[in-house]
């Protein structure tokens, strides 16, 4: 199976569900998701670490680093500048949930008071 970026539809803000759905899937795919299945960053690497403590280390931060990469790269660029700043690619897709709903929150709200400015008589 061949995964990439263009087969991962562009966040615009309102489609959260599909592309964390696609990102997920496409992380899979290229077995880049251990960041993002596991709940704890392991430990950092010290000169007595184990190999598989080393190892293991070292998978998730590529995990992270191209998990990170892959869905700034799949948002559009009105939305980039106003993401939270961080490190961990968990913690930046919870961030993208929570703008997501906010947003969608703050257009309902919108789309109501236009609604009712549109429907008064003065």
């Amino acid at each position: 199976m061949f995964a990439s970026a263009d087969s991962v539809v562009k966040f615009n803000g309102l489609n959260y569900d599909e592309w964390a759905l696609k990102i997920q899937y496409t992380l899979g795919i290229m077995a880049l998701d251990i960041a993002i299945l596991t709940d704890e960053e392991p430990k950092a690497i010290k000169d007595d670490s184990s190999e598989a403590e080393k190892c293991c280390y070292q998978a998730w931060e590529k995990s992270n680093r191209l998990a990170l990469n892959l869905m700034k790269m799949t948002m559009v660029d009105n939305i980039k500048p106003s993401m939270h700043k961080t490190e961990k690619v968990r913690e930046f897709m919870h961030k993208v949930k929570e703008c997501s709903q906010s947003d969608l929150a703050d257009k309902s709200i919108v789309g109501s008071l236009m609604s009712e400015l549109t429907t008064k008589s003065f």
